[in-house]
């Protein structure tokens, strides 16, 4: 009896240097582009930008992300939802277009390896205490909870798919854990089951892929670069440093996590803050000369690796060449296209919600002190106003109405808690280590 309590489940999982047999490795790839795939591809649809071009712009922006970190951060770069207001309002435009918006989000590009460099210059201290784990953590729920909405509206097309999608990932997550390659592909199967489901009830359609060819060149544009787009665009990427970080923050915890439980060394990918936010800018870079969408690493994704624990970089490679060759292959874009929105939105009712709660797992790994009304106040605030909605309509002179139905939530809430956070460093609070001791001692 003894000896039966003292076996311990073995632990499964990949850290981000170990490579899965090849056929694993294309199946956990797919895995990913499927997760990566419906937000990739809507955020191009609505800012008008071609959906090839952004698919290809995405896998090869993965692919040089993970290259130019050595191999040792474990993200997927797809499009972001916090540039679609300043991009539609930027190609809707008189003096706008496409090719102009591409000219902003390099500038984006700029920015964000302005900092990275800025932070590996002044250290990760330095950043820590502009972007404590209070911040980090609530934009993390906010990025899962204020897409609630979207999930459900995909949800709605269809509840009986959507639910059944969500009850079979479910079921594949829970109780398929441990259950070797199986274990690792509850997203893919939950799509798989939901996809089948949807095909008996008569509510797939194939007619997309008769109309595509085979293959195709993406329609690849140039930027061109005024003053006005770079102004409307560029500064949304200080509001997306906070999410790319606690996105970091967050894989760095639960890849710590598995190595504990492999018995292997741990790798702190989290001290790589700096690098991380320059391959942002390297991805916004590759997107605005190829004619992709702005994007940043993937909380999706890393939803899909907290719950299947596979950080392999080779498999993020992998679903980065998949990505690619979407771009090219008509017929297997159109083949993914098939699946239905309730699906989607049954994945992502499940996929959202974990981004959130890794929010939560980071305050609480990190020993936030939420009895501190200062910790308290930024996390409340970036709650609500990231929760809350697009608010108060920006109008720029010369530019018009750039965020005419209000300024982007999540990049509010963002810039809102840093700001707020920056007046408690300058007026620190005198009682703080004192409060600090006493709670220690009780």
């Amino acid at each position: 009896m003894a000896e039966a309590e003292s076996v311990k489940p073995v632990a499964m999982g990949y850290l981000p240097q170990d490579r899965p047999p090849v056929g694993a490795m294309i199946t956990f790839g797919l895995q990913h582009v499927l997760t990566m795939f419906p937000a990739t591809v809507l955020v191009a649809i609505l800012t008008g930008f071609d959906v090839g071009v952004t698919l290809f712009a995405s896998g090869l922006a993965t692919i040089i992300a993970l290259i130019g970190s050595g191999r040792r951060i474990p993200l997927y770069y797809g499009s972001s939802f916090s540039y679609i207001a300043a991009v539609v309002a930027v190609v809707g435009a008189e003096w706008g277009g496409v090719r102009v918006a591409q000219g902003g989000i390099i500038a984006t590009a700029v920015v964000s390896i302005l900092a990275g460099l800025l932070i590996r210059w002044v250290g990760k201290e330095a950043l820590d205490k502009v972007l404590p784990p209070m911040i980090t953590g609530s934009v993390a729920m906010v990025i899962g909870i204020a897409l609630a909405n979207d999930a459900l509206g995909m949800a709605s097309a269809h509840w009986g798919i959507s639910v059944f999608t969500l009850l079979a990932t479910v079921f594949f997550s829970a109780f398929l854990r441990g259950k070797r390659i199986f274990g690792m592909l509850p997203i893919l199967m939950g799509a798989i089951a939901g996809y089948l489901f949807a095909l008996v009830l008569g509510q797939v359609d194939f007619t997309p892929v008769g109309e595509a060819a085979w293959l195709r060149v993406p329609a690849f544009t140039l930027p061109i670069f005024k003053w006005s787009a770079i102004l409307a665009i560029a500064p949304i990427a200080i509001a997306t440093i906070p999410e790319s970080t606690a996105h970091l923050y967050q894989i760095s915890l639960y890849v710590d996590r598995l190595a504990d439980d492999l018995g292997r060394p741990r790798l702190d990918i989290k001290r790589l803050v700096g690098l991380n936010l320059i391959l942002d800018g390297v991805g916004d870079a590759i997107n605005g000369f190829l004619g992709g969408c702005a994007g940043t690493n993937y909380g999706e994704n890393n939803s899909l690796m907290a719950i299947t624990r596979n950080y392999s970089v080779p498999v993020l490679m992998t679903a980065g060449g998949i990505g690619m060759l979407l771009g090219f292959v008509g017929k297997l874009a159109a083949i993914v296209q098939t699946l239905p929105t309730a699906v989607t939105g049954g994945l992502a009712i499940f996929l959202f919600g974990v981004i959130g709660l890794q929010g939560v797992a980071l305050i609480q790994s990190e020993k936030v002190n939420l009895f501190d009304p200062r910790q308290l106040a930024i996390g409340a605030v970036i709650l609500i106003v990231g929760v809350g909605g697009d608010t108060a309509p920006l109008i720029i002179p010369g530019l018009g109405g750039v965020f005419a139905d209000g300024l982007p939530s999540i990049a509010t809430a963002a810039v809102v808690g840093i700001l707020l956070n920056i007046v408690f460093l300058i007026f620190p609070d005198k009682n703080a280590k004192q409060t600090a001791e006493t709670s220690s001692a009780d």
